[in-house]
């Protein structure tokens, strides 16, 4: 797998994603977990999401997990170097990965190292076995139809985010997830703002 998994935006190293990637990589931007919000702020953010790419020398394009289903959407997959997903709503996330049938086809090409996945909160939690605890952070009413409680089970543990990250306004939210998984003896990555789990083939690190 490659995998470039950060706890807020790009991290302290974007660097290391894109020496993941090859050349003018052509990213897909997935902005799912933000369907709940208006459309205006939506559109403004996912700009803000390609433009960072596009500094970093990527070409990224926005893949609305909403406009293509099943087998068009993993023809489309195929078209990208890599995923980058970004954070917002957990929930609203595996609820549109559900629906376009994008969680039964990533894991495969995730594995297999045909597409790097990256991105940041929410985009690296939907990879745990299961998303029970972030609803202690996460609105799980934001969800238009069914609650999904199960991650697409990537990565063997989960990831806590914006751990220790006074700027961030989850922090303390998220402390509650640690600590509940800590009582309940779930495994997990405590993860500061501005660190990124790096995973390589064999090679796995926290940049």
């Amino acid at each position: 797998m490659k995998l470039y998994l950060s706890s807020f935006r790009l991290g302290d190293h974007p660097e290391r994603l894109v020496a993941l990637l090859p050349p003018a990589a052509r990213v897909a931007v997935i902005c799912n977990s933000i369907d709940a919000e208006d459309p205006a702020v939506r559109r403004e953010k996912v700009a803000e999401e390609v433009a960072w790419l596009t500094d970093l020398g990527l070409r990224p394009s926005e893949l609305d997990l909403r406009s293509c289903t099943g087998e068009e959407l993993k023809a489309r997959l195929t078209e990208y170097d890599g995923l980058w997903v970004r954070g917002g709503n957990v929930f609203v996330l595996r609820a549109a990965m559900a629906r376009s049938g994008a969680d039964q086809i990533l894991p495969e090409l995730i594995t297999s190292e045909q597409i790097v996945y990256a991105g940041y909160s929410a985009g690296p939690c939907v990879l745990a076995p299961s998303l029970r605890g972030l609803e202690l952070c996460d609105d799980t009413d934001a969800v238009d139809g069914e609650l999904l409680w199960d991650g697409l089970g990537v990565l063997d543990h989960a990831i806590v985010p914006h751990l220790d990250s006074p700027g961030h306004p989850e922090t303390e939210l998220v402390a509650n997830v640690a600590e509940l998984y800590d009582r309940t003896g779930v495994r997990y990555l405590p993860m500061r703002d501005g660190k990124a789990l790096l995973i390589d083939g064999d090679h796995r690190e926290l940049v």
